[in-house]
């Protein structure tokens, strides 16, 4: 089966009546977890960006609480997971300053986490590559906002 394309797609469902259009987001909203989330964000999130982002930091809290801890190799296996699932409500909500906002979060709760990343090599790598991220990133906001983020990036030690 050809996949079609946005263009397509778009065309398609501007043909559509509001019972189809309905009953194809209720459809597709059973077939992946990740279409169920992008829509309870669209419908209920989308309107209060900053109760996103608290909701998704204590949600990357509480996956930093569950690391176990015996080895660095769980670590590295767990902080790689919960930077796919920052990336992954990233994705959700499209707006620049929340992904600033998050990785922001992930950076500071990360070099704080005890066993320190400094005597692992992968950690620091990936700490490192997120703040060079950041970095990008908060030079395509506006100049009021890189300078409160380029504050909050200086807390951090690099």
């Amino acid at each position: 089966m050809k996949t079609a394309t946005v263009r397509e797609l778009k065309k398609e469902l501007e043909h559509s009546s509001h019972e189809e259009l309905m009953a194809l987001c209720l459809r597709l909203s059973r077939f992946k977890k990740e279409n169920k989330e992008l829509l309870t964000y669209l419908l209920f999130e989308a309107t209060d960006e900053e109760g996103y982002i608290q909701s998704v930091k204590q949600e990357i809290d509480e996956q930093f609480k569950l690391i176990n801890t015996t080895s660095y190799h769980y670590i590295k296996k767990s902080v790689r997971k919960i930077l796919r699932n920052i990336k992954k409500h990233i994705r959700y909500s499209s707006s620049k300053e929340t992904e600033v906002e998050l990785l922001l979060f992930f950076c500071d709760t990360l070099i704080h986490y005890r066993p320190y990343i400094s005597n692992n090599s992968v950690l620091k790598n990936i700490y490192f590559r997120e703040l060079t991220a950041l970095k990008k990133k908060i030079t395509t906001l506006h100049e009021d906002l890189q300078f409160d983020y380029y504050q909050e990036l200086e807390k951090l030690p690099s």
